[in-house]
């Protein structure tokens, strides 16, 4: 009998998908599934990408350079220098999403038995893609109570050793919604700086912050350019997730070329793709505005109606789209189950991400969920309802 890789058996189930063959049974039975389980967005793509896709006239659909093409990564220069980052198109990889810019990157930076020090919670998938390059995720576990604000830069020293490769870091982050601060950002550069290591911060929700916080990319200080590098992606910003489109982005030359060995072992980027990103660099410049209301205004419905629960705490997302909820109760997932087979209000339940797959840490995360506030207000209120009376339930 053949056997499978140690490595494949060893990654982990996202749990922000682990739960699906639940809600597919629930759907059969007629229910409604509100998913607050994952970060897809509902708000409409830009009307100039979809346009483009229904509009394009090819003979060929060809295969695009392996790092993206030139022009793509030209406009992004445009919409970085907006940002007070100034990059060339040579210091870009285009990616098949964020996803496969980790990967690229765990791989061109660390060697099997690697480190990579990450604080937690984190997004999911940073595990999957460090178990599949044979690389050990050191965790720094930061608290709900603080609100998942960045931990003392004295535990990421602590942890730092002739196996450290980076530092990883979501800003915002992915699944708490914390923004870490400019102070924090160089004082984790510095860091990283002073002990030869990468500083990997993704960036994929730049824009969506709530507070009078200014996004500070790593990027901006010419200081960390041998060290830093970004990652990012069109899917959250222009809700075009099913596009797959995300970019590297170095100033550190030889990282930039070893990546781009990896992006030559795939080909190139998706060609549909690629147009329909291209064209949402230059969307409405309305588009990100009204987004940014949107999102902060189902923050606001949220936060209200998490307020009005018992015995809950949760953490108070200052970006991104999401929030971590610590529950009365030992077993978040078996919770999470339990919506989704036993319990729904007027036919309609809840799918949440079970937040114990966002630690590294044994044990932590529990009894916490991830909810993400991708649907409208009145659905957001209806779901909050359904988690409220399912606990009541479910407890009793």
């Amino acid at each position: 009998m053949p056997t499978i890789s140690k490595k494949g058996i060893n990654i982990p189930p996202s749990p922000i998908r682990k739960l699906v063959p639940f809600a597919d049974q629930a759907k059969k039975r007629g229910i409604n599934i509100l998913h607050l389980n994952i970060g897809q967005p509902d708000i409409k793509s830009p009307s100039e990408s979809i346009d483009a896709i229904r509009n394009i006239d090819l003979d060929v659909l060809k295969y695009e350079p392996s790092q993206g093409s030139l022009e793509f990564r030209s406009n992004l220069c445009n919409y970085y220098s907006k940002h007070n980052i100034q990059v060339l198109p040579d210091d870009i990889i285009t990616t098949v999403g964020a996803s496969e810019a980790l990967s690229f990157t765990m791989n061109s930076i660390c060697d099997p038995g690697d480190e990579v020090i990450i604080p937690e919670p984190f997004y999911a998938n940073y595990n999957g893609f460090a178990h599949a390059s044979d690389v050990n995720v050191i965790p720094i576990t930061s608290k709900i109570e603080d609100n998942f604000a960045l931990p003392p830069i004295d535990s990421f020293r602590e942890k730092i050793n002739k196996k450290t490769k980076a530092i990883i870091i979501c800003n915002p982050c992915n699944p708490t919604g914390y923004v870490y601060s400019k102070d924090e950002i160089i004082d984790i550069a510095n860091l990283a700086k002073k002990h030869d290591l990468f500083i990997v911060v993704d960036e994929v929700y730049r824009e969506f912050i709530y507070t009078d916080i200014k996004h500070f990319s790593i990027l901006e200080d010419k200081r960390f350019y041998d060290n830093a590098i970004l990652i990012d992606s069109t899917s959250k910003r222009y809700s075009l997730c099913g596009a797959r489109i995300g970019f590297i982005v170095s100033k550190n030359s030889d990282f930039i070329q070893t990546c781009l060995k990896f992006a030559l072992t795939r080909l190139s980027p998706p060609t549909l793709a690629l147009v329909a990103a291209n064209k949402a660099l230059n969307c409405n410049g309305n588009y990100i505005k009204d987004a940014i209301n949107e999102y902060s205004n189902r923050r606001k419905i949220l936060i209200s109606e998490l307020s009005k629960l018992n015995n809950i705490r949760y953490s108070d997302p200052i970006g991104a789209f999401y929030s971590i909820i610590k529950l009365p109760i030992k077993d978040a997932e078996e919770f999470s189950k339990f919506l989704l087979t036993d319990f729904s209000i007027n036919n309609e339940s809840v799918m949440l991400a079970p937040a114990s797959g966002f630690y590294s840490s044994e044990n932590n995360g529990n009894d916490e969920v991830r909810i993400a506030f991708v649907l409208n207000s009145e659905k957001l209120k209806r779901a909050i309802n359904i988690i409220d009376k399912g606990l009541k339930e479910y407890i009793s």
